[in-house]
């Protein structure tokens, strides 16, 4: 195994923890979030806030590198245009996630600590991936994320 996956894979187990931990795989919680008008829970709010700091330390420390140590480039988006693409599929991630209360990366944390509707949620968005992957195939006008 390189260096590289096995980065991946400590920070993968990581932030699954961290989302466990921070109750983030419970979709009740989500939704709670997400209820402006009932019993509003803020709790969300802090764990973004909280990712922030992390974020901040690694774009500090992406100034002062030419390349990170187990890579051979950053891999940062350039584009900063919203097109039609960008907004559906941020359109497509809020409903779904506003719907179910999961979105991918609770979700596979969810899966890990054995929950069946995360399972099904899980299947169902590869399942997706794998359509749009098709899809996008057919049409080469249509760009791959």
């Amino acid at each position: 195994m390189t260096q590289r996956v096995l980065v991946a894979i400590v920070c993968g187990v990581l932030f699954g923890i961290g989302l466990v931990i921070s109750d983030m795989v419970n979709p009740a919680r989500v939704r709670a979030f997400l209820d402006l008008t009932g019993a509003w829970d803020p709790s969300l709010a802090f764990v973004m806030g909280g990712a922030l700091v992390p974020s901040s330390i690694a774009y500090a420390i992406k100034r002062r590198h030419s390349r990170p140590i187990f890579e051979t480039q950053f891999n940062v988006p350039a584009s900063r245009n919203i097109d039609g693409s960008l907004a559906s599929g941020a359109a497509l991630f809020g409903l779904g996630w506003g719907l179910v209360g999961l979105c991918p990366g609770p979700a596979i944390a969810s899966v890990v600590i054995g929950r069946w509707q995360a399972v099904l949620f899980t299947a169902a968005m590869l399942l997706g991936m794998v359509a749009y992957r098709i899809a996008s195939s057919r049409h080469p006008t249509t760009r791959h994320a």
